[in-house]
């Protein structure tokens, strides 16, 4: 006999012939809602657009859509979309840290929605990472540790990424198992959280501070203001707060576009949240600009703050690191939200303009023929944002990340 699915137990019936499971699949792949929307109209040319060009990349080559070469070989498709995105996607494993290690539960409602926003990141910044090598076939080698050794950074960096995508899959597949209704699947997926969030947690901090290692070897290569052997240190203590303001920005937005979804308690507990992320933010900022200002005063470069790059580096480091440091510190103390939320995009900004002063604007500053990402690498890394997004919405309008779970997941039969 075929059950009725109902959208608060999502449950999927199963008659004889064990074809029901398809036939939901096929009906949660329908759109629903408008279809034609701003966001829409926007962004479908331009994965149009980048789907064709990454064909064209793939076809021809790297020269064909970017400006890399031999000296420059790693351009904005590292630098934005894997070193910068990796530290975005950091919120996951610091929220998963203060609820299920800390036990802080007044974080626990957007765990869910952080871990999807940190898996698809790092899924999808993977995915970048295959189009930036010139011979994408190869990219087992790190992980088998050819040509170089297993000594080699890549070769942890490379085993990071996998485990801990394979880390938040788990953490988040609860999820997955009650949209399926599929009760014993998330009975035995729940009691792997724990181990999977400390497993992740060890994975992630490893790989955060292993992505700035990577950048050791350019001592030659990278400007005297943004390199120094503690540049694993400022990318792993950057990441915090790279994290949990996009978790301040994403939740933001997730509140007024899922409105519908989110229940009346969690609407309001939204502020206290937002209110205490500011506070951690304020902290793992003020570290890092201390820490900042101690590997410029051990490096003795004074002289260059008096040059173009130098006033490039204040921009950056009183810009989009003190300014939005102090508006975190107010914005606690005085419990305001619109200040908050202007602090999370400030630092937002100078997480992406630290990333790039590392990877692109300072790598190679002084060679004659300076690297500039054409429009078209800007247009796939578009695409691949855009991309992201529409998945991170089609899961978000199926499955309980934001809404209360099921009601079965709590019944003791």
């Amino acid at each position: 006999m075929q059950m009725k699915m109902s959208n608060t137990d999502y449950t999927i019936a199963k008659d004889n012939d064990g074809k029901s499971i398809w036939r939901f699949l096929a009906g949660e792949l329908k759109p629903r809602g408008k279809f034609l929307t701003p966001f829409n109209i926007i962004s479908i040319p331009v994965m149009i657009l980048g789907l064709v060009l990454i064909v064209i990349r793939f076809w021809k080559g790297l020269g064909s859509i970017t400006n890399l070469t031999q000296e420059v070989p790693w351009g904005l498709w590292i630098g934005f979309d894997v070193v910068t995105g990796v530290a975005f996607a950091g919120g996951a494993y610091v929220l998963t840290f203060m609820v299920y290690i800390l036990n802080m539960q007044k974080y626990h409602s957007i765990v869910r929605i952080t871990v999807l926003n940190g898996f698809l990141a790092y899924v999808f910044y993977a995915g970048a990472l295959l189009l930036d090598l010139g011979r994408p076939w190869n990219v087992v080698n790190p992980i088998i540790g050819n040509s170089f050794g297993t000594s080699s950074v890549l070769f942890l960096v490379a085993w990071h990424f996998l485990l801990y995508m394979i880390a938040q899959l788990i953490e988040f597949s609860p999820a997955i198992a009650e949209w399926l209704g599929a009760k014993r699947a998330r009975k035995i997926l729940s009691g792997m959280t724990i181990a999977a969030v400390i497993f992740g947690i060890t994975l992630s901090t490893l790989h955060q501070s292993g992505l700035g290692a990577l950048y050791l070897m350019a001592k030659d290569k990278i400007h005297p203001l943004w390199y120094s052997e503690f540049i694993p240190v400022l990318f792993f203590v950057s990441s915090i707060f790279a994290g949990l303001s996009m978790v301040i920005f994403e939740g933001s937005i997730s509140q007024k576009v899922f409105f519908k979804q989110i229940s009346e308690g969690n609407h309001k507990a939204h502020n206290g949240i937002l209110t205490g992320l500011s506070k951690i933010c304020a902290v793992a900022m003020f570290a890092y600009f201390f820490l900042q200002v101690l590997v410029f005063i051990h490096g003795k470069r004074w002289d260059l703050l008096s040059t173009p790059m130098g006033y490039w580096y204040l921009l950056e480091m009183f810009g989009f690191v003190f300014l939005p440091m102090m508006l975190f510190f107010y914005s606690y103390r005085r419990n305001n939200i619109f200040m908050i939320k202007v602090a999370a995009i400030l630092t937002m900004l100078g997480v992406i303009m630290n990333r790039l002063n590392v990877t692109v604007i300072g790598f190679r500053w002084d060679a004659a023929i300076r690297y500039v990402p054409t429009w078209m690498e800007l247009a796939v890394t578009l695409a691949v944002i855009f991309t992201e997004i529409w998945i991170f919405r089609w899961v978000i309008n199926r499955m309980p990340v934001l809404r209360e779970s099921p009601s079965w997941v709590n019944d003791k039969n």
